[in-house]
């Protein structure tokens, strides 16, 4: 309560000094006498340096000028404070409408006003425009405004002016300004993406050496790009992103293995909804993927998409609309991808159905094969490790040897069994129990016994 009481303080402190700084603003503005303000001189902002709220830390991390910090604030107000940008709802009455070099626009049921960057610029510049220009510098990709995601521009209507665009502070940073967390975001339309966590190990996957040797690669990449890309100044030539391909039969531990490498070099992986992303419509597929490539553009994430076939699928022959659709999809899927500067990986049952664009352009291809006997063994040993509750006769070296299955078909064998032993109310797993379950399996490919 003291730490949310402090933050609270904290923005009080800097909202009265917003409010100071557009004030002055305005009386020089519409007194004409704006070529002899000095926003800095007539309202100084904040000492920050002894401060420890959410918002001080920001400003000390990122080393905020004063023209940052009232861009931060004129973002960050309609969510806090929305009546302080009541004032910008000003009207022109000589020409009964909004003065057009105060911008903002209006949202669909917020009935308050909303900043754009022609907003900044009224409050940084007036009507200077070699201000204007300096005002332009904070909305570039290059800025950590952009480059981090504080902050979003959004056009309302192509061919507008840049200075029209929606000045939006994005979720993750309002809810750390907020309450000082750094929070992931969530799964929804706008975000088709779901957190990969595991409870698992490195020890927990059983793969081949030359399988293990090329995920080993990808950690290293993951741990160690800079001084890869500094120490043989590969810098011009070299994408900062990685790409690779896992393909081969379902359950051989391709989402495990991401999901372990993200575990390992302290990285989020997110796995793509392919379901929530395609869409029929013109320029939708596209959009539902833009979103996620923004978001995740400047962090330190793994982005994993699963049955990527379906998605990346090879390009046809142009002989409908619909095909041409399909193939500028692709063009567009393949540009995000190799200009994505974190990892992603592309899973598929299917390689052959990938596009040939994409594998070229892809820094691995690791082909995960169904698991040889003592590779089962170890799977099957790893999958009741520490159990008291196994029958004696139980032998899996046997049952390694005369069952093909991969790890996902051995983890259904085990909940199956499990639930065997519990219906027929016995303490023990027995070897009937692993049997049944491995039928069950074993049928689904037409196979039995």
């Amino acid at each position: 309560m003291l730490t949310e009481s402090f933050n609270t303080a904290a923005l009080e402190q800097e909202i009265a000094w917003f409010s100071q700084v557009c004030d002055a603003r305005f009386d020089a503005y519409f007194k004409h006498n704006e070529q002899d303000i000095d926003l800095e001189t007539v309202c100084p902002a904040p000492d920050l340096t002894v401060q420890d709220s959410p918002y001080a830390k920001l400003v000390r991390e990122l080393e905020m000028n004063y023209a940052e910090r009232i861009v931060l604030m004129l973002a960050l107000m309609p969510h806090v404070r929305p009546q302080v940008l009541d004032l910008f709802s000003l009207q022109n009455s000589a020409l009964g409408r909004a003065y057009s070099e105060i911008g903002g626009w209006r949202g669909k049921s917020h009935i308050g006003f909303l900043p754009t960057c022609e907003t900044a610029s009224f409050i940084l510049a007036g009507s200077h425009l070699a201000k204007r220009f300096a005002v332009a510098r904070l909305f570039k990709d290059e800025h950590f405004f952009i480059h981090q995601g504080i902050l979003k521009l959004e056009q309302q209507s192509a061919g507008e002016p840049f200075f029209d665009a929606a000045l939006q502070l994005s979720h993750e940073y309002l809810q750390r300004l907020a309450d000082g967390e750094e929070h992931k975001p969530d799964f929804s339309a706008n975000f088709p993406a779901k957190l990969m966590q595991t409870q698992l190990n490195w020890s927990d996957l059983v793969l081949n050496t030359e399988v293990m040797d090329e995920v080993q690669n990808i950690v290293t990449w993951l741990k160690q790009s800079p001084y890869i890309v500094g120490h043989w100044s590969l810098g011009k030539t070299l994408k900062p992103g990685y790409r690779t391909m896992f393909y081969g039969p379902p359950g051989t531990g391709k989402t495990l293995t991401a999901s372990l490498i993200g575990k390992v070099v302290g990285a989020d992986v997110y796995r793509i909804d392919l379901s929530m992303v395609v869409s029929k419509y013109i320029g939708e597929t596209e959009k539902n993927l833009a979103n996620v490539f923004d978001q995740a553009q400047n962090k330190n994430w793994i982005l994993f998409f699963d049955e990527a076939d379906s998605l990346f699928g090879k390009r046809t022959q142009a002989s409908s609309s619909n095909d041409r659709h399909a193939n500028q999809e692709i063009s567009y899927l393949l540009q995000r991808v190799e200009d994505f500067p974190g990892v992603v990986i592309l899973a598929t049952n299917l390689k052959a159905n990938i596009d040939a664009a994409f594998s070229r352009r892809f820094q691995s291809e690791v082909y995960f094969a169904m698991p040889d006997p003592q590779q089962r063994e170890k799977l099957w040993r790893n999958l009741f490790a520490g159990s008291a509750h196994l029958a004696p006769e139980i032998d899996f070296t046997e049952i390694a040897e005369r069952y093909e299955l991969a790890g996902g078909a051995l983890l259904n064998v085990a909940r199956y069994a499990a639930i065997r032993a519990v219906r027929y109310e016995r303490q023990l797993i027995t070897q009937d129990d692993l049997l049944a379950g491995i039928g069950r399996e074993l049928m689904k490919d037409g196979k039995t016994l």
